[in-house]
C-alpha cells in the first residue's frame, strides 16, 4: 500500500465516523455545486451538469425574476431563497453568494447560511472571506463542528497545520467553562477527535496516538479512537497491533461501519507468504530417533516457526 493510498484511508474513515457520531451535516441547499473538483471562477461560471441550455435559459429567466423582486424589496427572504437555489442549479457559486450574504445577515440565529457562505467562498478562493465567516460563526457558538472543521481544513490547505492545531487547542481550553455554564456547548471528545486527525495528517503519530488513547479514557464503548488508532498504527505499517483495535471497533460499531472495517482487518492479516510456516529449505538435517529426541513427531509440532525472510 503506497503513502498516499494510507493517507486516503485514514482521511475516508476518520471522517466518516466524524460525520455520523459528531453531528456535521452536509447543507443539502447546496448539494453537489460546492463539491466540484474545479474551483468556479467568477469570470467562467459552469453550469450543473445535465442543465440543457433551454433548461439553463429558463432558469435564468427565473432567476432575473427574483432580481427585479429583490430590487423592490431587498430583504424579501423568499425572494433570495430561491435566486439562490436557481444559482446553484446554474452553477454560479460567485453568484450565490450575494444572497447567501444577505441570509446570513437577516438570519443570524441560523448558522446554516453563514457555512454555505464560507463554503461558497471557500470554492471560489476567496479563502480570507472564508475564514472570516467560519470565525464569525465560532465568535457566536465556539462549538459549531462544522464551521470548526471547515476553518481547520481552510488552514490546512493553507499549509498552516500549526494554525488548525491552535485553534482546536483553543476550543478544548474554552470547553470546560463553556460547558459549565451551558452543558453541551462544546464536544470535548468531537473536537479531539479532528485534533487527532490533523497529528495524524501531519505524520505526528505518537501525538495523534495520545490524544486517541484519551478519548478511550473518557468512553471505552465509542469506536471512533479505536479505528482511528488503528488507522494510524496500520499507516505506520503496524498491523499485529492494529487487528485487535480494529476487531474491538468492530464490535462496538454500529452495523453500517462493520463491512468497512472488517475489511480493514482482511487487510492486516499476514498474507500466506508471510505465514507463520517453516520456510522451505530449512529444515533441520535428518538423525536417528535414538540419537535426536527432538526430532520426534512431538517436539517437531511444538517448535516454533522459522523466522520470516520478508517481514519488515
Amino acid at each position: 500500500m503506497t503513502e498516499k493510498q494510507r493517507r486516503l484511508i485514514t482521511n475516508i474513515f476518520l471522517i466518516v465516523s466524524l460525520l455520523s457520531f459528531v453531528g456535521l451535516t452536509v447543507a443539502p441547499l447546496l448539494g453537489t455545486a460546492l463539491r466540484r473538483d474545479t474551483p468556479v471562477t467568477s469570470s467562467q461560471p459552469s453550469p450543473s451538469a445535465g442543465v440543457s441550455q433551454d433548461q439553463k435559459a429558463v432558469l435564468e429567466e427565473q432567476a432575473k425574476g427574483y432580481e427585479l423582486v429583490l430590487q423592490r424589496e431587498p430583504e424579501n427572504q423568499t425572494a433570495l431563497r430561491g435566486l439562490l437555489e436557481l444559482r446553484l442549479q446554474l452553477g454560479d457559486i460567485p453568484g450565490a453568494i450575494v444572497p447567501l450574504e444577505k441570509l446570513a445577515t437577516l438570519n443570524p440565529e441560523e448558522p446554516t447560511y453563514g457555512l454555505l457562505l464560507a463554503q461558497a467562498k471557500q470554492q471560489v478562493n476567496d479563502r480570507e472571506g472564508a475564514a472570516e465567516a467560519y470565525r464569525k460563526l465560532l465568535t457566536g457558538n465556539p462549538g459549531n463542528l462544522d464551521a470548526l472543521q471547515g476553518l481547520v481544513g481552510l488552514l490546512l490547505q493553507q499549509n498552516r497545520p500549526e494554525a488548525a492545531l491552535g485553534l482546536l487547542q483553543d476550543t478544548l481550553k474554552l470547553a470546560e467553562k463553556a460547558n459549565t455554564d451551558t452543558p453541551g456547548t462544546i464536544d470535548v471528545i468531537a473536537v479531539q477527535l479532528i485534533l487527532g486527525q490533523v497529528y495524524a495528517e501531519q505524520s505526528r503519530f505518537d501525538e495523534a496516538i495520545g490524544v486517541y488513547d484519551d478519548i478511550m479514557k473518557q468512553d471505552a464503548k465509542d469506536f471512533r479512537p479505536l479505528l482511528a488508532k488503528a488507522i494510524v498504527l496500520k499507516t505506520q505499517g503496524k498491523n499485529e497491533e492494529a487487528r485487535p483495535l480494529l476487531e474491538s471497533a468492530s464490535n462496538l460499531a454500529p452495523s453500517q461501519y462493520k463491512d468497512q472495517i472488517n475489511q480493514l482487518i482482511q487487510e492486516s492479516n499476514p498474507t500466506p507468504s508471510e505465514s507463520a510456516t517453516p520456510s522451505e529449505g530449512t529444515t533441520a538435517p535428518e538423525s536417528s530417533p535414538a540419537s535426536s529426541p527432538e526430532a520426534t513427531p512431538e517436539a517437531e509440532s511444538s517448535a516454533p516457526p522459522t523466522p520470516e525472510t520478508g517481514s519488515q
